[in-house]
C-alpha cells in the first residue's frame, strides 16, 4: 500500500544514494485520457534499469529501440550516429536529482511512444519496503506496433465498432476473440508490481 505521509526532502550529501528513493510519474505523452504510472525507484538506479522498469510497469514488450532525453544528453543503447550515449553510464539521481526535474523517454523510434517523466519526490527509503514499486496508475498500455498514439486511437475506434470493415482483422491481429477482451481503461496494480518483482530489493531492513 502506498504510504500517504508526505515524503521529506533528502540531501544527497548526507544520505547514500542506495538508501534514497525517487518518486516519479511516467505519462505517455499525448494520451487522452492520460495513461500513466507512479513509481518509487532507488535513486541510484541507472537509466538502463529505469528503461526496464518502465517497460515492465507499462507492459511494453521491449524489442524496439529507445532513448532518454535529459538536460545533459541522450542515453540509450550507445549509438554514435544517432548521438545516443550508454544509458548504463548514468544514474537517475545524476540526470534528475531534484523534485520537479523532468526527463523524456521514447520507446520505438517508428511509432514514437514518448513518455514524460516527472520527479515528484526524493525521500528516504522506508524500512522493510522492496523497491522499485508502483504506487498507482491509470489505463492500459497500448498494444505494440499499433502506429503510435494516433494509431492507438484509431484501433480503439475500430474495436468499438463491430461493423467496421477492419474489425475482424484487428481482433485477429491482437489475438482476441471479442473486442471486450481488451479494455483500454484497465489498470491492475498487483499485476504491475508482479512484473516489477524481479527487479526489487529491500534497501533498509526492519
Amino acid at each position: 500500500m502506498a504510504n500517504t505521509r508526505r515524503a521529506k526532502s533528502i540531501s544527497r550529501s548526507r544520505t547514500a544514494p542506495g538508501k534514497v528513493v525517487h518518486k516519479i510519474k511516467v505519462t505517455l505523452r499525448g494520451s487522452r485520457p492520460p495513461i500513466w504510472r507512479r513509481l518509487e525507484v532507488p535513486s541510484g538506479t541507472t537509466l538502463q534499469q529505469v528503461h526496464h522498469l518502465i517497460q515492465a510497469a507499462f507492459g511494453w514488450e521491449g524489442y524496439h529501440m529507445w532513448a532518454f532525453e535529459t538536460p545533459q544528453d541522450r542515453y540509450g543503447v550507445a549509438d554514435r550516429e544517432l548521438g545516443i550515449r550508454s544509458a548504463a553510464s548514468k544514474r537517475l539521481d545524476e540526470v534528475a536529482p531534484s523534485v520537479g526535474d523532468k526527463l523524456g523517454y521514447t520507446y520505438d523510434f517508428g511509432d514514437d511512444w514518448e513518455h514524460d517523466i516527472l520527479v515528484e519526490a526524493v525521500a528516504d527509503a522506508e524500512p522493510g519496503i522492496a523497491y522499485p514499486r508502483c504506487l498507482t496508475g491509470r489505463r492500459a498500455c497500448p498494444p505494440e506496433d499499433c502506429g503510435g498514439m494516433w494509431g492507438y486511437e484509431y484501433l480503439i475506434e475500430i474495436l468499438t465498432d463491430p461493423d467496421h470493415e477492419e474489425h475482424d482483422d484487428r481482433l485477429e491481429w491482437l489475438g482476441l476473440d471479442t473486442a471486450d477482451q481488451f479494455d483500454p481503461a484497465a489498470f491492475d496494480l498487483a499485476q504491475v508490481n508482479s512484473a516489477l518483482s524481479g527487479f526489487t530489493a529491500i534497501l533498509i531492513e526492519n
